[in-house]
């Protein structure tokens, strides 16, 4: 038997407990969307009872707004290696590539519900604070990506971190509806396509005292 200092406490459990539950409706959730998803669904597909998600999740709501947040929040710390292991503008520009195609192929049902509860927040109120708290995440992590980009090949990012974030996310966006269709070869284009994309996101003709876009 564990001794009282190898017990976990209530709330810890508690939300150990909820992130499962979370990883488990989160195939369900990619597969079905915002509108059609609901506990019982959830329940039936996953290995908890509709008692026991219903326990940990008032609603659907709740529910999604945890699974997106969660997971959102860790695929955006996911490019942190690549910034800080990166010595060259080629190396920064392929472990940028190969982690967007990696997320795209292995996490396909979470950017599915993401893209949905982000489109369903221009209807939902509930669903904006976190579909603008995510967009924000997403946004900084491009920033970060196309800044030290720059910073390693001498120049300065050449718009602002919204132009940015909004050019990657429609690239990321169309591959995934190709993924989702099937049309696995979207992969290696969107590969293609970030290491043709990032040289045109910089500018090296900087001018001594012009602001730099922000």
């Amino acid at each position: 038997m564990p001794g009282p200092a190898a017990r976990k406490p209530p709330a810890e459990k508690y939300d150990e407990r909820r992130r499962a539950l979370a990883e488990s409706a989160l195939i369900t959730l990619g597969e079905l969307g915002y509108a059609k998803a609901s506990l019982r669904e959830i329940a039936n597909n996953s290995d908890f009872s509709h008692g026991v998600v219903h326990y940990y999740f008032q609603d659907k709501h709740e529910l999604i707004v945890f699974c997106v947040r969660e997971q959102k929040s860790g695929c955006v710390r996911r490019y942190d290696d690549v910034i800080a292991g990166s010595a060259t503008p080629e190396e920064l520009v392929a472990g940028f590539a190969d982690k967007l195609v990696e997320t795209l192929a292995t996490d396909t049902a979470m950017h599915r519900l993401w893209y949905d509860v982000r489109t369903q927040s221009m209807f939902e109120e509930r669903l904006r604070e976190v579909a603008e708290e995510i967009d924000g995440w997403l946004e900084d992590m491009v920033w970060r990506i196309v800044s030290r980009y720059a910073e390693l090949a001498g120049g300065v990012p050449a718009m602002p971190a919204s132009v940015l974030y909004a050019i990657v996310d429609g690239l990321f966006q169309q591959a995934l509806i190709g993924v989702s269709a099937g049309r696995h070869e979207v992969l290696g284009e969107l590969r293609t396509l970030v290491h043709g994309l990032l040289p045109t996101m910089i500018t090296t003709d900087v001018t001594p005292g012009v602001p730099t876009p922000a």
